[in-house]
């Protein structure tokens, strides 16, 4: 697969969010919840920054910088995932279960889903990948209209889910 396909197919391959400062080591996810960032794009923004009561997300001067984590600091809170403008933030838990991850991914669409929905999990390209079971919600005045949507999976899909399906409105 080429080195940029955040250039050439509109989303970016694994292999270019390994190369990123921001995206976790396989050790990072085994600790427990963490976020993952993937924003690639050297733009004036830093709001993932200002939002981590740790520290763990750096931007610094300039502003264009790409964010940087300390996964040492990240307790993946979450505070991120909706501060983020561009929805490039989610979080990842590889520990949640023996056979099941839990991913914690924004969503700007109506109708939210409930806890409890089985929904389909999609890749970076909108690929369906698998179903999972949604087993929160937060969509609490902080969070801005971003609602945080946690979801559990089976963990052998865990590299490439990163969001669901938009839920079709019921007429």
């Amino acid at each position: 697969m080429s080195e940029f396909c955040l250039k050439t197919i509109g989303a970016p391959s694994l292999e270019e969010l390994r190369n990123s400062a921001a995206f976790p080591r396989r050790e990072d996810f085994m600790k427990g919840p963490i976020a993952v960032i993937e924003c690639i794009e050297e733009i004036p923004c830093n709001p993932c920054e200002t939002s981590c009561e740790k520290g763990a997300i750096i931007v610094g001067s300039p502003i264009t910088n790409l964010p940087r984590i300390d996964f040492e600091k990240c307790i993946g809170c979450g505070f991120c995932v909706a501060a983020c403008p561009g929805l490039a933030i989610y979080i990842k838990d590889y520990t949640y279960s023996e056979q099941e991850a839990r991913i914690s991914f924004p969503y700007e669409y109506f109708p939210f889903p409930q806890k409890g929905d089985i929904v389909q999990l999609v890749g970076r390209k909108g690929e369906k990948v698998c179903s999972g079971t949604v087993v929160g919600i937060q969509n609490g005045k902080k969070n801005d209209r971003t609602a945080i949507v946690s979801v559990i999976y089976p963990k052998i899909f865990f590299d490439e889910v990163i969001s669901m399906e938009r839920i079709k409105n019921k007429s």
